[in-house]
């Protein structure tokens, strides 16, 4: 009988999990097809007829998301593109190199993830407007490096800690240069967990919402950003944010399933470590 009643409380919390995790994208997925009408109607919570006119009204004036959606590609595009090379160039020398206060520096460097965005939103809005950069898409570009970059070295130095160095001494001796070792040895070897750096860094840049609301105010908005302006004083407009809710969603699952074997080959390696 207890036995029963433990397997009972389990199965009762996975489903609450489950139910908590489901039930909010089930409802975006449902309100974003829905006419305003049916948004509050209680018999038209599953049964409505759907529509795209929602997708339609928000690339339409004022909303605009078209653009929104164009600088948070340019924005997270441009953020990887960077911080992958810079990453793992750092990455490298942090793995191979020994020099003065190493540790320490790379600990700086992990350390800084734990900072509060809120204690140097202000400081990056000075230096910005100092340099004429305010409502750009290259100061959302800087900022999320300082964001992205840390784990990113912290992920791949991980995986060139596991590529022996004897494979990278046997081509130097072979004529290799230090960069072809980089290129063609270390950058395979650790190309799941860089795929994986390169996936959460454009996913932490394409849901930034504070800086690119501090920064932005015309020219740079970015899709998150885009969703605040369904808060209306006549209420919120629950259809239209459900419907950019679905755009913002939808490029990050089809991203993660573009990408799930080299996620798998980084939880697989890291355990193997």
């Amino acid at each position: 009988m207890r036995r029963w009643g433990f397997e009972t409380l389990q199965w009762a919390g996975l489903m609450l999990i489950i139910g908590t995790i489901v039930l909010p994208i089930l409802w975006i997925m449902l309100t974003g097809f829905k006419q305003p009408r049916d948004v509050y109607a209680l018999e038209s919570a599953l049964t409505f007829v759907p529509t795209l006119e929602n997708f339609h009204t928000v690339f339409a004036h004022p909303w605009n998301l078209g653009q929104k959606i164009f600088n948070s590609v340019a924005v997270a595009c441009a953020t990887v593109v960077v911080a992958i090379p810079m990453a793992t160039l750092a990455a490298y020398a942090f793995s191979r190199f020994e020099f003065p206060f190493k540790r320490t520096l790379f600990l700086l460097v992990i350390a800084s993830q734990f900072i509060p965005a809120a204690v140097v939103v202000l400081p990056f809005f000075l230096m910005f407007k100092a340099w004429g950069l305010l409502d750009t898409k290259l100061a959302l570009v800087l900022v999320n490096l300082s964001i992205v970059l840390p784990y990113a070295i912290w992920m791949i130095k991980g995986f060139l800690d596991a590529v022996p160095m004897e494979i990278e001494e046997a081509a130097m001796v072979d004529g290799a240069s230090r960069l072809r070792v980089i290129g063609e040895i270390l950058v395979p070897a650790a190309w799941p967990g860089i795929v994986t750096a390169a996936v959460f860094s454009f996913t932490l840049t394409w849901n930034e919402f504070l800086f690119a609301l501090i920064l932005g105010k015309q020219h740079a908005l970015t899709l998150p950003i885009g969703l605040i302006g369904f808060r209306t004083e006549r209420g919120d407009l629950w259809e239209l944010m459900a419907a950019g809710g679905l755009l913002i969603t939808l490029p990050m699952f089809v991203l993660s399933l573009l990408v799930q074997k080299h996620f798998v080959g980084s939880l697989t390696a890291g355990s193997v470590r």
